[in-house]
């Protein structure tokens, strides 16, 4: 629920203040038919198909060293870069998209009967970050740049990992990826936007990112 790092100061007692940081990834994932499976499902196994396809995507966090930050209904909203800063933020959110696109389709679709489809929607860009609350304190990100990865989550057809400019230019740095240019679109809030759809990785496969056997 924190990271380690901010766990351990609030155990000690310690104050963590907001941090602002220059550049991070941020990224969520949604299932698209979610409405529709959970009025026609028992609650049970609504409730065991997001703890299926969940502890894939921590698995996959944890592999990827990025930070889930949390999860809402059907959306997992996680970062790169932070709290600890890397140059490579984008790179790593980059993959770990991937691999959840890839471990989806591992979990069945309870209605239809076929591999779950999910999409997802990056940008890069400043971020602030700190712990609300107190009873039951919860690290949260704030800025424009969490709007915007929303956004392009909100925009993005099924099977499909959207992404900002932005985020293409930082996941190139330092990765590198296959995108194909979506175009120019309309964004919610944003106006028009140039985006892109993140492909592959040339530098690991779906099977390294994910670390399982062929």
């Amino acid at each position: 629920m924190l990271p380690p790092s901010v766990a351990h100061q609030l155990k000690l007692g310690q104050s963590v203040d907001a941090r602002e940081y220059e550049a991070a990834t941020v990224m969520f994932s949604d299932v698209p038919n979610f409405q529709t499976i959970v009025p026609n499902c028992p609650p049970k196994d609504v409730v065991f198909l997001l703890n299926e396809l969940f502890t894939k995507f921590d698995r996959l966090v944890i592999l990827q060293k990025a930070y889930k930050v949390e999860t809402v209904g059907d959306s997992y909203m996680s970062v790169g870069g932070i709290p600890e800063d890397c140059d490579n933020h984008c790179e790593i959110i980059c993959h770990l998209a991937l691999g959840m696109l890839f471990e989806a389709t591992t979990v069945c679709d309870p209605i239809q009967k076929t591999p779950l489809a999910i999409r997802a929607g990056i940008h890069s860009g400043p971020v602030v970050a700190g712990v609300v609350g107190a009873k039951m304190p919860r690290y949260c990100l704030f800025g424009d740049t969490v709007n915007t990865a929303s956004r392009m989550e909100s925009h993005s057809p099924l099977g499909r990992i959207h992404c900002s400019e932005q985020a293409m230019s930082f996941a190139l740095k330092t990765g590198r990826f296959q995108f194909i240019p979506r175009g120019k679109i309309q964004i919610k809030g944003k106006g028009e936007m140039q985006t892109y759809y993140l492909v592959r990785s040339y530098k690991k496969s779906v099977w390294e990112i994910v670390e399982r056997p062929r």
